[in-house]
């Protein structure tokens, strides 16, 4: 098995539950306008973001773009006119407080932590994924947080991970690893930076990306495998 030194960790949804943080924070912006979320507004929602992010990481717009015109055009689907850069300011004060972990996720980090340097590398708004991440106790474990927006540039840039790369001392790119959820994000940009690739996979999702990542897991557990770590952290 490849012997590694460094592991790149995503945030959402590979380490926090973003699902879990977005749902309850978009359930508190809709209850302080008293409209009721209903099933198909949270759809919508989610379809307006993805596109967006979708455009943000093949450089097309800017984070800014992506996060202040969301709700404004989710607004506008409904028919209202809304001020979407202070819907943003309001939901953005309820995600802070998503911290939810997935499961085995602190365990994990915690374990591997005296046997690699870890580092996370995410997308996003670096005061939201900082204090998510020092709320779950994850923050200390890692040696340093790289976020999108700090660094001026966004997975699967290569500029991200030259950023990061030129940012950890004596970096190997063939003793590393990403882990992330995302194909076209986490495993896209692994593969422009000539990193090998860990898909984290936990629903069975079908890849029909043509993005084939070195390693395929659908449980954080199965990492310690691919490690080689298992036994030796076990007993």
């Amino acid at each position: 098995m490849k012997k590694y030194q460094t592991l790149l960790f995503d945030v959402d949804d590979t380490l926090l539950d973003f699902a879990a943080a977005e749902a309850l924070a978009l359930n508190l912006l809709f209850e302080s306008q008293k409209i009721l979320l209903t099933n198909e507004i949270e759809t919508s929602y989610k379809k307006i973001n993805q596109e967006l992010w979708r455009s943000f990481e093949e450089g097309k717009i800017g984070r800014d773009e992506v996060v202040n015109t969301r709700f404004s055009l989710l607004f506008k689907e409904l028919g209202q006119i809304a001020d979407g850069v202070l819907l943003e300011k309001n939901y953005r004060g309820f995600l802070e407080e998503g911290h939810q972990l997935i499961t085995g996720a602190f365990e994990l980090v915690s374990a591997l932590q005296s046997h690699y340097d870890l580092f996370i590398v995410t997308n996003g708004v670096s005061k939201t994924q900082d204090k998510r991440l020092r709320d779950s106790g994850l923050h200390p474990l890692f040696k340093e947080i790289f976020v999108s927006e700090d660094t001026g540039f966004q997975k699967p840039m290569k500029e991200f991970f030259d950023y990061v790369f030129e940012r950890i001392p004596n970096f190997a790119p063939e003793q590393a690893l990403i882990i992330g959820d995302s194909l076209s994000s986490d495993i896209r940009g692994g593969q422009l930076a000539g990193l090998d690739t860990c898909w984290f996979n936990p629903d069975g999702k079908p890849d029909h990306t043509g993005i084939h990542p070195t390693y395929e897991i659908h449980d954080l557990n199965e990492l310690y495998a691919i490690l080689s770590l298992e036994q030796e952290i076990i007993d």
